[in-house]
């Protein structure tokens, strides 16, 4: 199995091959760690550079925050009531305080629910954090309002109302929270960095066994076949999904269909899998509360064929080298349209047709951060396309390319990569082995 590190050490020289994952309870304590870690070692930085002294971060139970779960300790696996946490910048760090019914693991409890003889148990809560907030003197109050990052927007209407309420003057200084939460949410420690190679190892062993002739049984089994055959192998290996995997195929003969600019596959999902196929998938799975997101392309053999039709071959090889275009573009500072926009320009030059639509992963898999474009938005992203990219942000790079395949009397075939990459001081770094060729299936 995938050892806990010890203090100081990390999980990068673990042999990929052990299990993953840990089990529940050595999940729970690497979890806990980590939060202290980016308490102590993060967050202060961020807040700084977000210009946010208070953070406040509310949920209740069944409408929790996206931020909320990863401050809370391992244990909570939601809101108890309402959870309010209070996190103050000052020149000692960052303090983290709970206004809570319950104690919140490494948060200070700041509250208790007679502290205000008389009231009903909602308004003393709220009095407790008009007291804290009086007591800290905060300049910038930030919460979760955000029109653009769904993840950055989780203070409920409701509370948002409350909130102004019991803060009376104070609720001046509110501001959304959205820089803050995106950099905290996008940030990744050495050790969550390792723990995604982790899982991108386990992910791209779980495509490959399904790709196996074990699994994929020529003639008989279907797209749709080997979806659920994924889907239930992760899941009996303790991966959660985090989306229902998505198996295509792409046939001689049966052309893709265009759709808003693009093209896709239009062999049936419940057609089986025949020798001359180009077979995709695309998996993610989650892991130590960290999402991981990888497609893979396999051909079948036909009778005699040792290798597949070099026009696919071709194509694979152009996604790999959009692949470099992109990741050549992503330089820390530049906006993910920027990228996006230089990929696309630099792709024309060399005249691969493609689109690019990589995203932010980590305890989201469409995390928050820098978007590089959407499989339908090629000229940029409103609100996540403008922000900027920064060192130790791990990326899907996802992507594909269209080409004529001559063997198959030049249809178009569309073909989809993605791989785990993090960009590092010394550019991006891939999260794992990256597909090079296609994969081969025998035909039978």
């Amino acid at each position: 199995m995938v050892r806990v590190p010890s203090p100081g050490s990390t999980l990068a020289a673990a042999d990929p091959t052990r299990t993953v994952p840990l089990p529940l309870r050595e999940q729970a304590d690497v979890r806990d760690r980590w939060l202290t870690q980016r308490l102590l070692d993060v967050l202060p930085g961020l807040m700084d550079d977000a210009g946010i002294d208070l953070w406040l971060v509310i949920g209740r139970e069944n409408a929790e925050d996206p931020v909320l779960r990863t401050l809370l300790p391992a244990t909570w696996l939601s809101a108890r009531r309402r959870t309010i946490l209070v996190l103050h910048r000052s020149d000692d760090g960052v303090t983290p305080v709970a206004v809570s019914r319950y104690p919140v693991g490494q948060f200070l409890p700041a509250w208790s629910d007679d502290e205000v003889p008389g009231e009903s148990y909602e308004r003393s809560q709220w009095a407790a954090v008009r007291r804290f907030v009086e007591q800290a003197s905060p300049r910038a109050i930030g919460v979760g309002v955000s029109p653009a990052v769904a993840a950055a927007d989780g203070l409920s209407h409701a509370d948002h109302g409350l909130l102004r309420e019991a803060l009376g003057p104070w609720a001046e200084r509110l501001v959304s929270a959205e820089p803050l939460a995106v950099r905290w949410l996008e940030t990744r420690l050495p050790e969550e960095v390792a723990a995604l190679r982790a899982l991108g190892a386990r992910l791209q062993a779980v495509a490959a066994e399904a790709f196996s002739p074990a699994v994929l049984r020529v003639g008989e089994t279907s797209a749709a076949d080997l979806a659920w055959w994924l889907r239930q192998r992760l899941t009996d290996l303790g991966l959660a999904p985090w989306f229902h995997p998505v198996v295509d195929l792409q046939r001689a003969g049966v052309p893709p269909v265009a759709e808003r600019g693009t093209l896709l596959p239009a062999v049936p999902y419940d057609e089986p899998v025949l020798p001359g196929d180009l077979v995709h998938c695309d998996v993610g799975a989650t892991s130590l509360g960290l999402n991981g997101d990888l497609q893979r392309s396999a051909y079948v053999l036909r009778s005699g064929e040792t290798a597949a039709p070099a026009g696919l071959a071709r194509a694979f090889d152009l996604g790999t080298r959009l692949q470099d275009v992109t990741t050549e573009q992503m330089l820390p500072g530049r906006t993910g349209d920027e990228v996006l926009a230089a990929t696309r320009a630099a792709a024309a030059v060399e005249g691969i047709d493609g689109e690019v639509y990589s995203h932010p992963i980590g305890v989201h898999g469409h995390g928050a951060g820098p978007a590089i474009g959407l499989w339908d938005e090629q000229d940029g992203v409103p609100g996540p396309g403008g922000h900027r990219l920064h060192l130790d942000t791990a990326f899907a790079l996802e992507l594909c390319v269209r080409l004529p395949v001559p063997e198959w009397g030049g249809q178009c075939v569309r073909m989809g990569l993605e791989e785990g990459v993090v960009l590092t001081a010394s550019g991006v770094a891939y999260l794992g082995d990256r597909q090079r060729e296609l994969l081969l299936v025998p035909g039978g």
